[in-house]
């Protein structure tokens, strides 16, 4: 995909990841690395990866912004939803995000704390749904994971198309 990078135009693929239940994260941002990809991710998600040896853009280098209000505001900000938004077919919005020095998220990989266990308010979260109807929105373009048991299917198409199939980003989402 294009990335933009100091108005430079590189291939790259970029993807952001931020899981409560990391079974299968390391295993998976590792592949994806060892496929090319940039990892994105804040948080637990960032900390998990980062002990594990897994090189992370945190998301408040990509945002210029730390996390705020005790975690509660950490991905909701534009360079996030601009490079997941982005409607790739349109040349004004490549643009735009090239003269804001924002980055297109290719793959956007999140999974959600189970209310059900504990209901506390403190654990609702708000930019993980947001971030994932973002990426359902412009599955034309992005992928979307929620489940952890699609990291092998997901890298296993990586691998052999070189990137999600239109038909595996509409399925996902």
């Amino acid at each position: 995909m294009v990335r933009h990078d100091k108005g430079e135009k590189l291939d790259s693929h970029r993807a952001l990841l931020s899981v409560y239940d990391k079974t299968g994260i390391v295993d998976f941002a590792r592949n994806l690395v060892e496929l090319g990809w940039e990892i994105v991710s804040s948080g637990g998600t960032a900390s998990h990866l980062v002990e594990s040896g897994i090189e992370v853009i945190e998301v408040s280098d990509v945002t210029g912004a730390q996390e705020m209000l005790g975690g509660r505001v950490k991905t909701i900000h534009p360079n996030i939803h601009g490079g997941i938004l982005a409607d790739r077919s349109k040349k004004e919005h490549l643009e735009e995000l090239k003269n804001r020095g924002i980055e297109l998220i290719d793959l956007v990989v999140v999974n959600l704390y189970p209310f059900v266990k504990d209901p506390g308010v403190e654990l609702i979260d708000i930019g993980g749904p947001t971030m994932v109807r973002a990426a359902a929105k412009n599955f034309d373009s992005v992928g979307i994971v929620v489940d952890p048991s699609k990291y092998e299917f997901v890298i296993d198409e990586i691998r052999k198309e070189g990137s999600l199939t239109a038909k595996t980003r509409r399925d996902l989402a």
